[in-house]
C-alpha cells in the first residue's frame, strides 16, 4: 500500500497540472457514480490528507484511496495509457490533460461540505499544513498498550505512515514492533516519523538508510533472513496487526531491537 509520501507527491503532481482547469470530460467507472457529470466545472485543487486524495471540483469532492494497487496517471490528450483501460476507474479530461485513476481502492463523489465524513477520523497529517506535534504525541500516548507498529499504522494516531515506515521506525528507535507504544519515547518517535517522511516526500526513491541505491534503501523491511546492516544478525519476520483480519508483515533485528 502506498505510504503518505507517495500520495503527497501524487496530489502535488495532479494539482500542478489540473488546478484551475475546466473539465471537458468526466467519466467515473464505478456503478454508484457512473451517471455523475461535472463537465464544465472548475478543478479548484487536488490535495492529500494522509493516504487519501481529494479532487475539489465545484461544490463536490472526488475522494479516492489508492489501497494496494491504485495510481493516478497524467497523459496528454491522445497519448496511449500505460495501464489497460479496463483498470481505469476515473477519467478526468481538461484541454491539456487526461487524468486517469487506475484500480482505485476507494472512489466516491461527495459534497465538498462533507469532506470530514471521509477524512475527519484521521489523526494529524505528517505532511499536511495542519501538522500538530502535540496532538500526535497525545494520540499515541492514549494508545498505551498497543504494539508500537500497530499504533504507528493506525491512521487515527498519525496520518500517512504505512508498513514500510512502521517497520523502519521501530528499527531506528531500537524497539521491537511488539513493544507497547506506551513503553517507548513517544515524542522521539513522533519527531523521527516527521523527519523521515518529510525527507522522502519529494523523491521517488524512498530511503530510510540515507542510501538511494537499489537494495540499500531500507534497514529491515522486506529483508527477512538477511543480515542486519548494523550488526549482521539475521533479520526475523512475522506478522502483526490490531486483529487477525488486519495482519501486516513485520521485520526486526533481534539484537538491535528490544
Amino acid at each position: 500500500m502506498p505510504e503518505g509520501d507517495t500520495v503527497y507527491r501524487a496530489a502535488a503532481h495532479l494539482n500542478q497540472a489540473l488546478e484551475g482547469a475546466t473539465l471537458t470530460g468526466w467519466d467515473l467507472r464505478v456503478p454508484a457514480f457512473a451517471t455523475s457529470d461535472l463537465t464544465g466545472e472548475r478543478i479548484d485543487n487536488v490535495v492529500s490528507r494522509g493516504k487519501h486524495l481529494l479532487h475539489r471540483v465545484g461544490d463536490f469532492t472526488l475522494h479516492s484511496h489508492l489501497k494496494m494497487e491504485g495510481s493516478w496517471h497524467l497523459y496528454r490528450p491522445g497519448s496511449p495509457w500505460k495501464r489497460p483501460a479496463f483498470q481505469a476507474r476515473a477519467v478526468l479530461t481538461t484541454a491539456d490533460w487526461v487524468s486517469v485513476g487506475f484500480e482505485l481502492g476507494v472512489l466516491e463523489l461527495i459534497p465538498r461540505s462533507d469532506e470530514e465524513s471521509v477524512v475527519g477520523h484521521l489523526g494529524p497529517d505528517l505532511l499536511g499544513p495542519d501538522w500538530n506535534v502535540a496532538e500526535a504525541i497525545s494520540r499515541l500516548s492514549e494508545a498505551g498498550s498497543v504494539p508500537a507498529a500497530v499504533a504507528l499504522l493506525d491512521q487515527r494516531n498519525l496520518a500517512g505512515l504505512g508498513n514500510v515506515y512502521a517497520n523502519e521506525l521501530c528499527f531506528l528507535r531500537g524497539i521491537l514492533p511488539t513493544r507497547p507504544i506506551g513503553e517507548t519515547d513517544i515524542p522521539a518517535m513522533v519527531a523521527l516519523s516527521y523527519k523521515l517522511i518529510v525527507a522522502n516526500r519529494d523523491r521517488t526513491e524512498r530511503t530510510t538508510t540515507g542510501d538511494t541505491r537499489a537494495g540499500r534503501q531500507v534497514w529491515v523491511y522486506g529483508r527477512g533472513g538477511k543480515p542486519c546492516r548494523r550488526c549482521g544478525t539475521r533479520i526475523r519476520s512475522g506478522s502483526i496487526g490490531a486483529d487477525p483480519t488486519r495482519l501486516r508483515d513485520s521485520y526486526w533485528c533481534p539484537r538491535c531491537q528490544t
